[in-house]
């Protein structure tokens, strides 16, 4: 993760250069401070094409930032795609990135809550902050979570059910330092069949190496931990019986 971020066209992380996947798009419009698409959008991206959406699916992308996940949706063959985000730099940029690319993307500003009032969809993507902080820091908004990095994972978990069509499925990504076991705890008490589906060990970026000593002091890791193991979790809505 890094803070540099420029309001002009860039490529996307390195290992989209060497062909990870092909349908992510290849440059983007980035304003300052909305997140820069890394290696755990790629992961999130490989996992919505393993996952074959229905066809002409109702897509929701939380936590947007620059709007990659919802292009990837589109271009998959997404019918509707939906991209949510409170940060109107995040907007305006997941716009601009919809419209250079001609991919049929409806933004709209708004915090995870507000998702509910746009009805059910098949599949919802979530690629949100999850860094944990030290209480008082001077947090961003873009990827600190609080002291457990739970913040937004702890209510998405409860909740995002409630933003599913029967038979529709979660595609959430996440480090290890945020608890994956419990996200799976909580997905699962709120009703839906839930798994790890994808896991990449990466090397700590530069928010994350920032964390290094709150890390270590929570006995989460070593004092000079090199890498952290970001996971995909796929949350299955099940088909309503009669």
């Amino acid at each position: 993760m890094t803070t540099q971020a420029h309001p002009a066209q860039r490529p996307f992380h390195p290992l989209l250069r060497r062909g990870w996947f092909d349908p992510l798009p290849r440059r983007i419009v980035r304003l300052p401070g909305v997140y820069r698409p890394q290696a755990d959008s790629v992961l999130l991206a490989e996992a919505l094409r393993e996952a074959v959406m229905p066809p002409d699916a109702r897509v929701l992308d939380l936590c947007t930032g620059s709007g990659v996940l919802a292009l990837t949706a589109a271009h998959l063959g997404a019918g509707d795609v939906t991209a949510l985000d409170i940060s109107r730099g995040a907007v305006i940029s997941a716009w601009l990135n919809g419209q250079m690319n001609r991919l049929p993307v409806r933004v709209r500003r708004g915090d995870c809550y507000e998702a509910f009032a746009l009805g059910t969809f098949d599949v919802v993507l979530a690629n949100p902050p999850y860094v944990p902080c030290p209480p008082g820091t001077d947090s961003s908004a873009t990827w600190d979570a609080g002291p457990d990095g739970r913040s937004i994972l702890d209510p998405l978990c409860a909740n995002s059910i409630d933003l599913l069509r029967p038979g529709g499925f979660l595609l959430l990504v996440h480090s290890e330092f945020a608890g994956p076991a419990i996200s799976l705890r909580r997905l699962r008490h709120s009703g839906l069949k839930a798994a790890i589906v994808a896991r990449r060990h990466l090397p700590f970026g530069e928010v994350m190496r920032s964390r290094t000593d709150y890390l270590h002091s929570r006995g989460w890791c070593s004092a000079e931990p090199a890498t952290e193991e970001v996971v995909v979790i796929r949350a299955d809505r099940p088909n309503q019986t009669n």
